[in-house]
C-alpha cells in the first residue's frame, strides 16, 4: 500500500471526528465567503452606489445577495442598513472563527490519538522481534522511529485534513463568488496557476531523498547520545573527552547539511506562491485602472469585494502549495516507521504450538547454529539434562556457550537439530509457557529505572509484598535494600546505577526466586565480583538451585565440582563430557583449563587446593573464559 494511504488508514477509529473536523471547516469555509457575500451590499450602503456588478447585466450573485439581505435591509435607510449589515457581517466572522476552532481542536485530537496508537503498535511490534535485529541495529535508530518519525507521521493526517480540505473548501467558496463576479477575470486570474504547479513539481524531485537522508543522520545522532551518555565512565576513564566532542561536531554538521539541503527545496515554495499571488495582484489593478485593455468593466465595490477574495485565497494556495513538500518530508519518516513495522516479527505463537510442561527431561539433538549472515556458532551438540539435575557448561570465551543456552528459551531457532523438553520439540511450545519455566540470572544483570521492589516484581506481578520480602531475604539483599533511602521503594536509578554489581545480581537472583522456576539457567552469575560480593551472591545461588533443573555457565562456581554432569564446549563443538572427576582425570581441555587457573591462584598466594576435588573450578585464566 501507498505509504500516505497506509497511514491515512490510521485515521478508521477517529472516524466520528474526521466527519466533524471535516463538517466544521466546510461550515467555516461557507461563513468565510459569507463574509465577502455582504461585503457588496456593505460598501452599497456605506458609499451609496448601486448597480450590477458586471457592466452585461444582473449575475446570480446580485439575485443571491437581493434575497439575503432584502429581509435585513429592505425598506431602511442608508444608515440603519449598514448598521445591520456591519452587525450580520460580524456574526459570520464569529460563527466562521466557532466553526474554524472546533475544526482545529478535533484535528488535534485525532492528530494525537492516531500518533499514540502508531507508537503503542510500533513499540509492541518491536517487544515480538527476533533479538538478532537489535544486535545489528542501533538502539538510537529505534528510538529516533519511536519518537521522531512516529511524531511527524501526523504532519501526513494535519496537511491532508487542514492544507487540502479546509484550504480546498476556502478556495471553492472564494472562486465561486469571484466566478459570479466576474467569469472573464476568473479566468484570467486561474491562468496563472501553471507556473505554480511547474514551480513545485520541479522542487519535489530531489526533496523526499533529502528528507529521508536527514531522517537516518537523525537516528544516527540518537543513537551516538544514548552510546556516550551509557559510556559516560569509560570515555571519562581514557581521556576521550576531547576526541568525542569533535566526532559528535563532525556528526552533527553532516545532520545541519542534510537539514538545509531540505529546507532549501521546502523554502522554495514560498517563493512560487508569491509570485503567483503577484500575477493575479497585477491582473486586478490592470482591470480596474484600464477596463478597456481586458475587456471587463466592474463597478468599484466589485472590484473590491475581488480583490478581497482573490487575496483571501491567497494563503490557502500558498497553503495548499507547501503541502507536497510537507508530505514529501512527512513520508520519510513514514517510510522508516513501516519499515521498522514490516520487519517479521519471530516472538509469535503459531499456530499448533501449544503450553510446554516438564517433567522428565531437557534434551539437544544435534543442534547447530548461526547468527544471520555469520557462520555457525554451534555444531551438532547433543545432550541430556534429566529434571533434577544440574549441568555445568565449560569453555573458552566465544565458544557459544551463551548461544547454547539462549536457545532453551527460544531466544533463537536452530539451524539444524532440535531442542526437546520432554521429547516435544520448543518449536510446538508456545514461548510464553517455556518461558515461564525458567528463571534466568546472567552476568550483566538488567535492572529498570524503577524502584527494588518493582524490580524483583518483574516476571511475578501476581506476588504479594510479602512474597517479594521473603525472596530478598533467601537472595541475601534484603538487608542492602532496607538500608536504602526508601527501602524497597527506593529508585534505583537506570541500569540499577545506585547499586553496586553484586547487589544488582542479588537483586536477579531474588527475581527468580520469587519466580519459582523448576528450571535454572546460570550465565556467569558471579562473574567480575569481589570476594564478599561472590561469596553472598554464591550463598543466594546454592538456594536458588535447590530442588531444580539447573544449567550453570561456569566461571568460579563450586557447584561444577558438584554437578551432575560437565559439557565442554570449544569452537561450538562438544569436546569433552563427564563428571568433575571423569574429566579431570582425562587429561583434556577441561584439565588443562583448570590446572592453568590454579596455578594463577597459586602465584597469587591463593590457598592450594585439592587438584583432584577443587572448591573452585578455574576456568577464566588466559586464554580467557566464559
Amino acid at each position: 500500500m501507498n505509504p500516505a494511504f497506509r497511514i491515512l488508514s490510521y485515521l478508521r477509529p477517529f472516524r466520528g471526528k474526521v466527519v466533524l473536523s471535516v463538517t466544521c471547516s466546510f461550515m467555516a469555509s461557507l461563513f468565510d465567503g459569507f463574509t465577502l457575500v455582504l461585503l457588496i451590499p456593505l460598501l452599497r450602503a456605506l458609499f451609496g452606489t448601486a448597480g450590477a456588478l458586471e457592466s452585461q447585466g444582473q449575475t446570480r450573485l446580485e439575485v443571491f445577495i437581493t434575497w439575503v439581505t432584502d429581509p435585513v435591509v429592505g425598506g431602511v435607510s442608508p444608515g440603519v442598513a449598514a448598521t445591520r449589515l456591519l452587525s450580520l457581517f460580524l456574526l459570520a466572522i464569529v460563527l466562521k472563527n466557532v466553526m474554524a476552532y472546533t475544526a482545529a481542536y478535533t484535528r488535534v485530537l485525532i492528530e494525537e490519538g492516531m500518533v499514540r496508537n502508531l507508537r503503542v503498535q510500533l513499540f509492541r511490534h518491536i517487544l515480538f522481534l527476533d533479538l538478532s535485529y537489535f544486535q545489528t541495529t542501533r538502539a538510537g535508530q529505534i528510538v529516533a522511529s519511536l519518537l521522531a518519525d512516529v511524531e511527524e507521521t501526523k504532519i501526513v493526517v494535519s496537511s491532508t485534513m487542514a492544507r487540502v480540505g479546509q484550504n480546498s473548501f476556502v478556495i471553492l467558496v472564494s472562486l465561486a463568488a469571484l466566478t459570479q463576479i466576474s467569469m472573464r477575470l476568473t479566468l484570467l486570474t486561474l491562468a496563472a496557476a501553471p507556473v505554480l504547479i511547474v514551480g513545485i513539481g520541479l522542487l519535489l524531485r530531489r526533496l523526499r531523498a533529502h528528507a529521508r537522508d536527514r531522517a537516518e543522520e537523525r537516528g544516527g545522532i540518537t543513537s551516538t547520545i544514548a552510546e556516550r551518555v551509557g559510556a559516560i565512565k569509560l570515555i571519562r576513564a581514557y581521556g576521550e573527552e576531547g576526541r568525542e566532542a569533535l566526532e559528535f561536531e563532525r556528526q552533527s554538521q553532516s545532520y545541519l547539511k542534510k537539514v538545509v539541503r531540505t529546507q532549501r527545496f521546502m523554502l522554495g515554495m514560498s517563493p512560487i506562491s508569491e509570485l503567483f499571488g503577484a500575477t493575479v495582484l497585477v491582473l486586478l489593478i490592470m482591470a480596474g485602472a484600464r477596463p478597456e485593455f481586458l475587456g471587463i468593466s466592474l463597478n468599484p465595490e466589485a472590484i473590491v469585494v475581488f480583490l478581497v477574495a482573490a487575496l483571501r485565497m491567497m494563503s490557502p494556495i500558498k497553503s495548499l502549495a507547501q503541502f507536497p513538500a510537507e508530505i514529501g518530508v512527512a513520508l520519510a519518516s513514514v517510510d522508516r516507521v513501516f519499515a521498522l513495522l514490516d520487519e517479521t516479527p519471530s516472538e509469535i505463537d503459531r499456530p499448533g504450538e501449544r503450553a510446554a510442561r516438564f517433567e522428565h527431561a531437557i534434551r539437544y539433538e544435534g543442534v547447530t547454529f548461526a547468527y544471520p549472515g555469520n557462520e555457525p556458532v554451534l555444531h551438532d551438540v547433543s545432550f541430556t539434562v534429566p529434571r533434577g539435575k544440574v549441568l555445568a557448561i565449560v569453555g573458552p570465551s566465544g565458544a557459544g556457550k551463551t548461544t547454547l543456552v539462549d536457545l532453551l528459551p527460544r531466544f533463537h531457532e536452530p539451524q539444524a537439530g532440535a531442542v526437546f523438553l520432554d521429547d516435544v520439540p520448543l518449536t510446538g511450545l508456545t514461548r510464553t509457557s517455556i518461558r515461564s519455566l525458567l528463571g534466568i540470572v546472567s552476568q550483566e544483570t538488567v535492572l529498570l529505572n524503577d524502584t527494588a521492589y518493582a524490580n524483583i516484581l518483574i516476571g511475578r506481578q501476581d506476588a504479594s509484598r510479602e512474597d517479594v520480602v521473603r525472596a530478598a531475604r533467601a537472595a541475601n539483599a534484603h538487608q542492602f535494600i532496607e538500608g536504602l533511602p526508601q527501602g524497597y521503594d527506593t529508585m534505583l536509578g537506570e541500569r540499577g546505577t545506585r547499586l553496586s554489581g553484586g547487589q544488582r545480581q542479588r537483586l536477579a537472583i531474588a527475581r527468580a526466586l520469587l519466580r519459582d522456576p523448576p528450571i535454572l539457567v546460570l550465565d556467569e552469575a558471579t562473574s567480575a565480583l569481589d570476594t564478599e560480593s561472590e561469596r553472598q551472591v554464591q550463598e543466594a545461588i546454592e538456594r536458588l538451585m535447590q530442588d531444580r533443573t539447573v544449567l550453570v555457565i561456569a566461571h568460579r562456581l563450586s557447584t561444577v565440582r558438584n554437578a551432575d554432569d560437565i559439557i565442554v564446549i570449544v569452537d561450538g563443538r562438544l569436546v569433552e563430557h563427564g563428571t568433575h572427576a571423569e574429566l579431570y582425570h582425562q587429561d583434556g581441555v577441561y584439565r588443562r583449563l583448570y590446572d592453568l587457573q590454579f596455578r594463577d591462584e597459586s602465584e597469587m598466594g591463593g590457598a592450594a587446593a585439592d587438584p583432584g576435588l577443587p572448591d573452585v573450578l578455574p576456568l577464566d585464566g588466559p586464554p580467557a573464559v566464559s
